[in-house]
């Protein structure tokens, strides 16, 4: 096989790999700063998150959810790159939300957004 063609099949296997692990084992690959923890993600959200995110929802600006759509709608850089998106949106806030920057670690921050991203890809359990 000519080598143009080897580079476009090896293209095409990789195109078509599904993750091994599944969204837990991807969102670790995507944040490639540090690995995230799905579990630490999730206390961070109940103790942060939940009094105005609870299910995804949101209790101050009900069209402001964490759905991939509202995520989509909303962050601008989630099409790029949605573990960033969320990432900046924590850190910095905007309107009614609050910055966490000085409140949680850089860790805790990967590791929230991965499981906002993780939640989101599974519609929040509906």
């Amino acid at each position: 096989m000519p080598l143009p063609g080897l580079a476009l099949a090896l293209l095409l296997c990789l195109l078509s790999f599904t993750w091994p692990g599944g969204s837990q084992a991807l969102a670790t690959f995507q944040a490639e700063r540090m690995p995230v923890n799905l579990d630490n993600g999730s206390l961070v959200f109940s103790a942060n998150c939940a009094a105005c995110h609870m299910g995804g929802g949101n209790v101050i600006q009900a069209s402001r959810t964490l759905s991939q759509s509202d995520l989509q709608a909303h962050l601008e850089a989630y099409a790029n790159d949605h573990l960033d998106a969320i990432e900046q949106q924590i850190e910095n806030g905007r309107n009614a939300m609050p910055a966490f920057r000085s409140k949680l670690t850089d860790q805790d921050i990967a590791d929230v957004a991965a499981f906002v991203e993780d939640q989101a890809e599974r519609g929040w359990g509906r």
